[in-house]
């Protein structure tokens, strides 16, 4: 329980660094990313390539200063539950966003299987208005 705990720290500071390759390495080649549905990027993702190309590189390309800031981690058995907060700006409107999330984990052997984002989809889309 601790180890999946710690691994899902190590994959936010990661991601916090812009460390993009050590947040994939920390997935399984067929990993399950979900994005809220309704917001900018909605659906669901399989395999680390995909969460790349249909995730990172837009948030890398849409916004400036993406950043989603995790305030507490629980951890049982082989799920990671992460509470946080996104915060970035727009880049072709300037207007600015933050929003609450919680992230659903699963691990299996040291490895992210699965992600599902929860968030106010409504704040996330405000500033692409």
């Amino acid at each position: 329980m601790s180890d999946n705990k710690s691994t899902i720290q190590a994959i936010y500071t990661a991601f916090a660094a812009g460390d993009v390759p050590t947040v994939l390495a920390g997935l399984t080649p067929e990993v399950s990313w979900t994005e809220a549905e309704g917001g900018p990027y909605g659906g669901t993702y399989v395999g680390p390539n995909a969460v790349l190309e249909n995730v990172f590189m837009k948030l890398g390309g849409d916004w400036d200063g993406f950043a989603a800031v995790p305030a507490q981690f629980i951890a049982e058995g082989d799920t990671v539950v992460v509470l946080g907060q996104y915060t970035a700006t727009f880049k072709a409107t300037g207007k600015s966003f933050t929003s609450p999330f919680a992230h659903v984990w699963k691990l299996e052997n040291g490895k992210a299987t699965s992600f599902h984002q929860h968030v106010d989809t409504a704040l996330h889309l405000k500033p692409m208005q």
